[in-house]
């Protein structure tokens, strides 16, 4: 069994924490927050993020980062993207090279275009043993031990083999994948094609349009994965179509429910207040996957529809227009 360190106490965290604990791993659970620490120490559940799922007796939680890390043989980031630089930038003077670290954030920093695992590599002296783990999941369910398949992806074979072996159950199935980019890609552009769905969802668009919205989105996705190194067949993938699938249709999803939010006329900030301190990573993956697509020079009409309304406040039934009235082509 392994000592491991989950970053992040959202609902994501949460759940992989619980999912490693059930396979006999000590996990240990930090919060950015003494008081949320104490509170789940002392509740022995995550009210403000996962309610009703009890925390075991192997799983402990703190506030003090470099504890919770000083004896982690695999160091598992949950945070969200935009704090994830200042927690590795904290916790690199005490990190050891022997240590394997995941990244199971989804998104691009947006002012370097950096994926996750390439922020997290930025902050360290030397380089690390990392690892990405990405795919179709929503945390309340791998909290309740539903059937969830998620992949592992790492340059570095035989570390993909050890984090499927450590996370793998009869609950969680996790395949190995050597194509990092593309997995990364994959998890952080999806959440953009979910708003898009969402907001055809919220101007009553029909499934038609979801269909094809979804359909297109993987096209771009794919394109822009494929630009930057990754491989289309991985974009076929769990990371690629199941996690965009699931993200674009689950009535969990909570960037899909920031975009039906935006297509019935509430506005951004109204939306995002409304999520009680959750995030929607599409919101600040958009403008990121812009700037991506135009340093690589790819296009994608519906990430830029996406970042016209989120950042410019353009009527949504503008942007689908727009995109049905785009000169035809070849599929």
């Amino acid at each position: 069994m392994s000592e491991i360190a989950v970053l992040g106490s959202g609902a994501w965290g949460t759940a992989l924490a619980l999912s490693l604990s059930r396979n006999g791993h000590h996990v240990t659970l930090w919060s950015h927050r003494l008081r949320m620490a104490q509170l789940m120490a002392e509740q022995r559940e995550n009210m403000a993020y996962l309610p009703g799922f009890a925390l075991p007796g192997n799983v402990t939680t703190t506030a003090d980062l470099h504890d919770a890390t000083a004896r982690a043989e695999i160091i598992v980031a949950a945070v969200p993207s935009e704090h994830l630089r200042a927690v590795f930038c904290q916790l690199a003077p005490s990190l050891a090279k022997q240590q394997i670290l995941i990244s199971a954030a989804k998104g691009i920093e947006e002012k370097t275009l950096l994926r996750m695992s390439e922020v997290i590599a930025s902050t360290l002296a030397f380089a690390p043993r990392i690892a990405v783990l990405s795919g179709p999941s929503f945390a309340s369910e791998v909290a309740a031990g539903l059937p969830t398949a998620l992949t592992a992806a790492s340059s570095d074979a035989a570390l993909a083999v050890r984090i499927q072996s450590d996370f793998s159950s009869p609950r969680m199935r996790v395949y190995t994948n050597e194509d990092i980019i593309g997995v990364e890609l994959g998890g952080a552009l999806k959440n953009v094609i979910a708003i898009a769905t969402g907001i055809a969802a919220g101007l009553e668009l029909g499934h038609n349009a979801t269909a094809a919205l979804i359909t297109r989105g993987i096209s771009e996705v794919t394109r822009l994965a494929v630009a930057c190194g990754g491989r289309r067949e991985t974009l076929a993938g769990l990371a690629g179509v199941g996690d965009l699938v699931l993200t674009c249709t689950g009535a969990l999803s909570r960037n899909r429910r920031v975009g039906v939010a935006l297509g019935q006329g509430r506005s951004l900030e109204e939306v995002l207040q409304s999520l009680g301190g959750k995030v929607a990573e599409g919101v600040r993956t958009t403008p990121a996957a812009v700037g991506l697509a135009r340093k690589h020079t790819i296009e994608m009409p519906i990430t830029e529809q996406m970042d016209a309304i989120l950042r410019q406040g353009k009527d949504p039934r503008d942007a689908m227009r727009e995109l049905m009235g785009r000169p035809g082509r070849d599929e």
